[in-house]
């Protein structure tokens, strides 16, 4: 049959769907497919649709029949356009539905970005991939997808993936299309632009992601986040310290202000004179001193030890990250008096320090010398800043 061909393998038969499968051929295909799986007793059936270029209601309801006598059936290499038949008609819900990815090298390709779950690496001018940690990174993928698209809608600038590709070595990656951008590290790393420009342009997005509204249980809340940091730490801290953490973190206000959770010159990208996020995976809301407190631990706090990290993970030297982190925070407080900004930080201290110290111990940090080193330097950062917090509140 034209339309139909099987194998088996050990995992199971496999029955490969071929050109075009409508009211016109369904039948005997339908029937055909009944006769291969009786004659094989098969309880596992793999639909590849490898050469599938098209599937009607009728070949739908092939795959409807099956699944009510076949244990266990799932489908693979889909094609984009037939994947979307499936998803309108929501057969992805139904059962196991896999699209088939091109595969993409990221070999000598450029870092431009790095984020908490993913690398960024420009492909060619016009075009970047962010590819995932996690190698089974495709809930991830929509997840982030779905992020984006809300930002998107709600005024964020915000690069928007239009495909998914499998990562050669292993994993997945987001294809973006980004024309005559460059990235705010790069710009900064060359000189291009003085770190004052540099910086008003990130504080003017971060006011605007800030300033944003979001619904309730659209994105993870930061502060149920921390608190979980802060009780992580209730075994390695003093209780009186520990507490006074958790407490901190407790009287918070409520905030539905969006976040981005992870905000630093390698998420950000300069098109046509826009400001432009890459990286949205972490999108989040709560009160501002959450994102603070991320964006000194990445600019001062994971490279306090050692300060090779912010070449390594910024693309810029130590010192010119301080500097930047330093203007960026007097930027963000209506270029308030350096006494005011320095008590905004330590409040973010609090939190960063905190995220340190949990994500090293989570590491196994207490078997290496490094570990134990970054554990206590967090542990001293506390103790000499919680007993004179009042409030993580500016």
């Amino acid at each position: 049959m034209d339309n139909l061909s099987f194998n088996k393998t050990d995992e199971g038969l496999v029955l490969n769907f071929i050109g075009h499968i409508d009211s016109a051929n369904a039948p005997a295909i339908e029937e055909e497919c009944r006769r291969i799986c009786s004659e094989c007793a098969a309880e596992s059936v793999t639909i590849d649709c490898e050469k599938l270029e098209y599937i009607s209601s009728a070949g739908l309801r092939i795959l409807l029949r099956m699944k009510k006598t076949v244990p266990k059936l799932n489908v693979v290499n889909v094609s984009s356009q037939v994947y979307e038949v499936f998803e309108m008609t929501g057969f992805t819900e139904m059962m196991d539905i896999q699209k088939a990815y091109r595969v993409l090298s990221v070999e000598g390709c450029e870092v431009i970005g790095r984020g908490a779950n993913g690398v960024v690496y420009r492909i060619d001018p016009d075009t970047i991939v962010k590819v995932y940690l996690n190698p089974d990174a495709l809930p991830e993928i929509q997840r982030e997808r779905e992020l984006a698209r809300t930002a998107f809608v709600l005024g964020i600038p915000t690069a928007i993936p239009y495909d998914v590709v499998r990562v050669e070595g292993g994993g997945y990656g987001s294809v973006f299309e980004l024309l005559n951008a460059k990235g705010f590290a790069d710009i900064l790393s060359k000189g291009e632009k003085p770190v004052e420009e540099v910086a008003a342009m990130s504080i003017d997005l971060l006011r605007q992601i800030h300033s944003t509204l979001v619904k309730p249980g659209s994105m993870p809340d930061m502060k149920a986040v921390a608190l979980d940091w802060a009780d992580f730490l209730k075994d390695y801290l003093p209780t009186e310290l520990y507490q006074k953490l958790h407490d901190l973190i407790a009287a918070v206000p409520e905030d539905s202000h969006m976040l981005h959770g992870d905000y630093h010159i390698k998420n950000v990208m300069l098109q046509d004179g826009e400001a432009l996020l890459i990286d949205m995976d972490t999108l989040c809301y709560g009160h501002p001193i959450f994102e603070l407190a991320s964006m000194y631990n990445a600019y001062c706090g994971f490279s306090e030890l050692d300060h090779s990290i912010s070449q390594s993970f910024l693309g810029i030297p130590h010192e010119l990250a301080v500097e930047f982190w330093k203007d960026s925070l007097h930027l963000y407080l209506d270029n308030a008096d350096e006494e005011t900004c320095q008590s905004v930080e330590d409040k973010a201290k609090v939190i960063g320090y905190t995220r340190i110290m949990r994500r090293r111990i989570r590491r196994k940090g207490f078997d290496s010398e490094e570990g134990r080193a970054e554990i206590e330097n967090c542990k001293a950062h506390l103790t000499e800043l919680l007993p004179k917090t009042e409030t993580l509140l500016f």
